[in-house]
């Protein structure tokens, strides 16, 4: 079971550990709830060093992006970030991953835990370019400092301009004296914040140093638990749950990140499923009833027949009310539709509801 650097002070701080893609990783602090409020209403401190990083450098390094990525990553600029996937050539998706392009010839793909070496390897099959390619995953560690008093609890750490640091852009510089630090505006929680990209030997110093400077805001550790119910709120993928191998892009209402004016992995069968339509959708529900939707539970309609599965669900911590998301036929997609999911042999009613659930005031 791999570590992160931060691992012992984790274990410090009470927290309850699980098996997570290879690590032992924190799930919870002070309670699920607790933390999520701390990222809602304050800020909190995830550390997601799990996380793959992989810098891919030289003059075909965009070349070779433009293949493995469904978005146009020509469009970036040094120091702007994207969201995009990787197709794989079934009509799935290999990944969903950030790509900074830190200069005119380099560029860093941020990918899933748990896909660090299948997205390794699917890179490297297809590159033909000679793109230089380096995997910094196990050197990196990665904060995601989050919530609407990140800012206030970061600022006083750095001369890196954050206040006018705009969503899904980055600066690179000195941070609590430490030089080669990333800090970047992606989030996956939709509370705003920072994720801070350093090396290993400087994640105790800048964890410590962060929660020094954010103990006037009540600044609290939040584990992979809370991280969790946050995106779900917003109805952010996750892969694994609501993506995966088998699932398009296009069905997974990612067609905005999927650019059909570039040649990609699998585009022209995904332009002509964009153009036939799809037969399921990923979709946002609300519970209607009592009941906690599970991953994998059955998607029903009204005469008891199964019309999809639930990929992702909770107890909304923030709206007090059952969400979820799930695939369904297409007949059954549309915002206002009622369906039943299947829970412990009951139909619980439900409503398809347009994301994200939580809207921040």
């Amino acid at each position: 079971m791999n570590k992160t650097a931060l691992h012992d002070i984790h274990e410090s701080l009470g927290a309850k550990m699980v098996p997570f893609a290879g690590y032992n990783m924190p799930v919870s602090y002070s309670g699920i709830r607790q933390e999520h409020e701390a990222v809602r209403n304050g800020v909190g401190v995830f550390d997601v060093s799990h996380m793959g990083e992989f810098i891919l450098k030289g003059e075909r390094a965009l070349e070779l992006i433009q293949k493995v990525s469904s978005n146009d990553a020509s469009k970036l600029v040094p120091g702007k970030v994207q969201y995009a996937c990787m197709p794989n050539e079934e009509g799935g998706i290999v990944d969903d991953l950030l790509i900074y392009m830190l200069d005119e010839q380099s560029y860093m793909m941020v990918v899933n835990a748990s896909n660090i070496d299948k997205d390794w390897d699917w890179i490297s099959k297809h590159n033909i370019m000679g793109v230089e390619m380096h995997n910094i995953s196990d050197k990196t560690t990665l904060l995601a400092v989050q919530g609407p008093k990140a800012l206030q609890a970061l600022e006083s750490l750095t001369e890196m301009n954050l206040t006018n640091q705009k969503y899904y852009s980055f600066d690179k510089g000195i941070f609590c004296g430490h030089e080669n630090v990333l800090v970047s505006s992606t989030g996956y929680t939709g509370a705003g914040g920072f994720e801070i990209y350093l090396e290993n030997q400087y994640a105790e110093d800048i964890w410590n140093r962060i929660f020094e400077s954010g103990a006037a805001m009540n600044i609290q550790p939040v584990g992979l638990g809370a991280r969790d119910t946050l995106r779900l709120e917003m109805g952010f993928c996750l892969y694994g749950n609501d993506i995966d191998d088998t699932t398009s892009p296009i069905e997974a209402g990612l067609g905005w990140i999927t650019k059909f004016s570039k040649e990609f992995v699998n585009c022209r069968a995904l332009e002509q499923q964009k153009l036939d339509g799809v037969q399921k959708k990923l979709v946002g529900f609300v519970l209607l009833e009592r009941g906690i939707p599970r991953q994998g539970y059955p998607i029903l309609d009204k005469q008891n027949k199964n019309i999809g599965e639930v990929t992702s669900g909770t107890m909304s911590p923030s709206l007090g009310t059952p969400i979820g998301m799930g695939y369904v036929n297409i007949g059954s997609s549309s915002s206002g539709s009622e369906i039943f999911i299947g829970i412990r042999g009951k139909a619980i009613r439900s409503e398809v509801v347009k994301m994200p659930f939580y809207k921040s005031q």
